[in-house]
């Protein structure tokens, strides 16, 4: 399974991700969220409080959205 080990907040909605399959790069979240649960996420301030969760192994937010790895991993321009 695929899962993040890493994240950090790049600016411009975007984040750098490191994959458990040694793959990393900046993924581009601008425009590719929609549903109630994202709707915070459209402040950049509130976008930047991004955390790995070590349970779900992917990134979170603090009003609980999640986006699963693999369709993180489908936005990546690996490094």
């Amino acid at each position: 399974m695929l899962h993040i080990k890493q994240a950090k907040y790049t600016g411009d909605f975007k984040l750098w991700l490191s994959f458990n399959d040694g793959t990393s790069g900046e993924v581009d979240l601008f425009n590719k969220l929609s549903g109630s649960i994202f709707e915070p996420l459209k402040d950049e301030n509130y976008f930047a409080k991004v955390a790995v969760d070590p349970e779900l192994e992917t990134i979170v937010w603090p009003n609980g959205a999640d986006l699963a790895p693999e369709y993180l991993k489908q936005f990546l321009v690996a490094e």
